[in-house]
Order: structure tokens, then C-alpha cells, then sequence
């Protein structure tokens, strides 16, 4: 299928496979800031634990995963639901990262 682009999702799917850490930490940190923070990115850290500061809690973990499944075309499994992979968007991009 092609889309507006002209780019079939194929190629975009790779496009995201090709996707630098700083790359996926963008694309995490403005889904962070839209969903959580009604679009006011109050200047947090990266490497800012995102449950210690109240940006995300634990129902908010989900819609983080869905996330990061839907856009990366990736699966998580339960043992994976970790801080050390999603508690800030550092861990979040490296996560993904290495999921790609």
C-alpha cells in the first residue's frame, strides 16, 4: 500500500527499523508531552525517572507500550514491563532500539 508520501509501508517500516536512539527518543518524548502534559513540554529531562516525577503513572505505562508497539511495529512481552527499559525516554529509545 502507498501512502500520501508515496511511500509504501514497507519502506516506511524499514525507515523505522533505521531509526537512531535520538531519533525514537524524539518521537517518544512528544507522545510523552501530547498525552501527558496536554502538549505543555515543561522542559524534563531525558534520563527523568517519568513515574518519580508524576509525568506517567502506571495506567500510563500502558498507553506508553501501545505506543511503542503501534509505532515501532514492535511486541513487548510482560517480562520486558520494566524500569529499566521505560522509565524515562532514554530508556524508553534504547529499549526500542534494541527491539528494532
Amino acid at each position: 500500500m502507498t501512502s500520501i508520501s508515496g511511500s509504501t509501508e514497507t519502506e516506511e517500516n524499514q525507515a523505522d527499523e533505521k531509526a537512531t536512539t535520538g531519533d525514537i527518543a524524539v518521537r517518544v518524548r512528544a507522545f510523552l508531552v501530547e498525552t501527558f502534559l496536554l502538549g505543555d513540554d515543561d522542559g524534563f529531562g531525558n534520563d527523568e525517572s517519568l513515574l518519580d516525577s508524576g509525568i506517567v503513572d502506571s495506567t500510563g505505562v500502558m498507553e506508553v507500550v501501545a505506543f511503542l508497539e503501534e509505532s515501532f511495529a514492535i511486541a513487548i512481552d510482560d517480562d520486558e514491563l520494566v524500569a529499566d527499559n521505560l522509565d524515562s525516554v532514554e530508556r524508553l529509545a534504547a529499549f526500542v532500539a534494541r527491539k528494532l
